[in-house]
């Protein structure tokens, strides 16, 4: 792990993969800086997500919020279709490499959402917790940490606690738009 960074405005990529090792979802970024919850990144309008079998295109701005500790990254999105404000990725070893323009964790499929109107906060993705913690032979430890990561923060996203509020994200979003990046063409 490296604490070099990319310069604000630098395209970057932010790669998970899975506890076996398989890639997982390749995000397209633009590094934004860093605050005291840790370093933004931004991915604008028409950039690329990509998995093994799967693939979209960012239909609003978003920004990921990498914190220093290493059990989650935090996605805030602006204009969601379908109302998605906060996606928090619980995960394990999420860090930046020793390339400054690659960050990197694994998804351990537990995730917290929290979608304008009604349907509100939860705790998502239970079911696959529960057949990769079976399949991938989770050690216990983790799967006490990461149980418990989730209700602290779900209740921290219920709550609107810094940086789950909206404002410290808008101002990350804010600085991805002023960018004025363009869609990505290439297919």
């Amino acid at each position: 792990m490296s604490d070099a960074r990319p310069a604000p405005g630098a395209e970057m990529i932010f790669q998970w993969r899975k506890w076996d090792g398989s890639p997982h979802w390749r995000h397209e970024c633009v590094y934004l800086g860093a605050d005291e919850w840790g370093d933004w990144i931004g991915q604008p309008v028409g950039w690329r997500s990509a998995r093994p079998g799967a693939s979209f295109v960012a239909e609003g701005p978003n920004v990921t919020l990498v914190p220093r500790r290493t059990d989650f990254a935090l996605t805030v999105t602006r204009d969601h279709p379908k109302g998605m404000r906060i996606y928090i990725d619980l995960g394990w070893e999420v860090r930046w490499t020793d390339d400054p323009l690659l960050a990197t964790g694994i998804d351990m499929d537990l995730d917290v959402v929290r979608v304008e109107g009604e349907r509100g906060t939860w705790v998502d993705d239970r079911d696959e917790w529960a057949e990769h913690s079976a399949r991938y032979g989770y050690p216990a430890e983790v799967v006490t940490r990461l149980e418990d990561l989730a209700l602290e923060l779900e209740q921290q996203v219920l709550a609107r606690v810094a940086p789950y509020d909206d404002a410290t994200a808008d101002r990350w979003l804010d600085r991805l738009e002023g960018l004025a990046l363009a869609p990505r063409l290439d297919p």
